[in-house]
Order: structure tokens, then sequence, then C-alpha cells
């Protein structure tokens, strides 16, 4: 098991602000020096895996490698029930290179009304991989289900966000102020794990 403490240093394998900027904030109190993989000049790694655990799990072990420290990546996206999970791990593709999910949305909304229209139910998924030198990768994975609505609402969150409402509430995480989002998303239910996993206090200190 990959245990870190106050003070040590901590690679965020992510490229994207909006992800490093959440995982960030949510390591920051624990008092380990997160970095980010473009901050030490770490390329991208292809995604090769067939689901969000593998293609997590690509990221960390690269940027472990990469930067000999202890890395923790997020693949996460959009699942849609009537688009068959789509865009799924293509989430991010769905972007473009330039990464303009204004355009994802556009397509999101056009497929599902391909599709009937009828079904807005969706989630979203996050798997955190951790990887450290010597030890085996682990990976934590943790689900927020909604339903989608159109147009977009909010410009707080990055991504999706501005299109998803989580179950049990009427505005979407685009609206959301970033504590409210952070004590439920995808994203927060998998550091819930990692947390317990690798930041809980152990027995062996």
């Amino acid at each position: 098991m990959i245990r870190l403490k106050p003070g040590d240093r901590l690679v965020v394998a992510s490229h994207n602000p909006g992800k490093l900027r959440e995982i960030m904030e949510l390591i920051a109190p624990f008092g380990i020096e997160a970095l980010g993989a473009a901050q030490l000049g770490l390329p991208e790694p292809e995604e090769t895996g067939t689901s969000f655990a593998e293609n997590a799990r690509i990221k960390a072990e690269a940027a472990m490698k990469g930067s000999g420290l202890a890395a923790l990546s997020d693949d996460s996206g959009l699942c849609v029930a009537a688009l068959d999970g789509a865009p799924g791990i293509y989430s991010a593709r769905w972007a473009g290179p330039a990464k303009d999910f204004r355009l994802a949305i556009a397509r999101v909304e056009e497929e599902l009304h391909t599709a009937g229209g009828h079904d807005a139910r969706a989630y979203f998924m996050c798997a955190l991989a951790l990887s450290a030198p010597d030890a085996e990768t682990e990976v934590f994975e943790g689900r927020v289900y909604g339903a989608l609505t159109f147009p977009p609402r909010g410009d707080k969150g990055f991504g999706y966000d501005p299109i998803f409402v989580p179950e049990g509430h009427r505005i979407t995480f685009g609206e959301m102020e970033p504590k409210a989002k952070h004590a439920m998303s995808h994203r927060a239910v998998a550091f819930a794990k990692f947390l317990k996993s690798a930041l809980a206090p152990g027995t062996d200190e």
C-alpha cells in the first residue's frame, strides 16, 4: 500500500487545468506538495486503455517514471445512458485538439437528439490512479449520477459541467460553487477512497 505524509511531493499527472486545479484543492489541506505534470515538462502519454482505470494507470505510471516521484492521475468523463455510455473514455477527445468543450457539448446534444432525446440520464465517472517507485499502482473510482440539461448553464466548472445536473439538485455543476461540487462530485468520491488508503494516519508510523 502506498502511503503519503505531509511534506511529500506528489506529481498530479494531468495537463487539464480544470482537473489540476480541483485535485490540487483537494490535496492542499493534507500538507502534500503537489506539482503539475506540465510544470515538470512531462509529456502526455498516449491513452490506449479501454477503461477509465486503465488510462488513469497509464498516466500515473508515466508521470512516476518520468519524475521519480509518486504520481496521482485522473481519468474521468461523462457517460450518457441513451448513447450507450458515450462519450465515456473519449470525453476529452470529443472536444477536439483544442479541447473546446463547447463542441463536445454540442455533439452530445446532437447525438442525444438523434437517439430520441427522451432519456437524459447520465453519470460522471472518475478513476484516480496512484503510482510510486517500487510499489504497485492503486486505483480508486467514483461516480455521481444525474441528468443532462440544455442549453448549458453556469461558468464555474469545466468540461461538461454546464450540462450536468446531479441527482437531488436543480443546478448544474457549472452553476455550483467549487466547495459544493468538491463535496459530492465523482472526483470527490474517488478522492475519499484515495484519502482513506494513502493519506489517512497509518499504524506503522
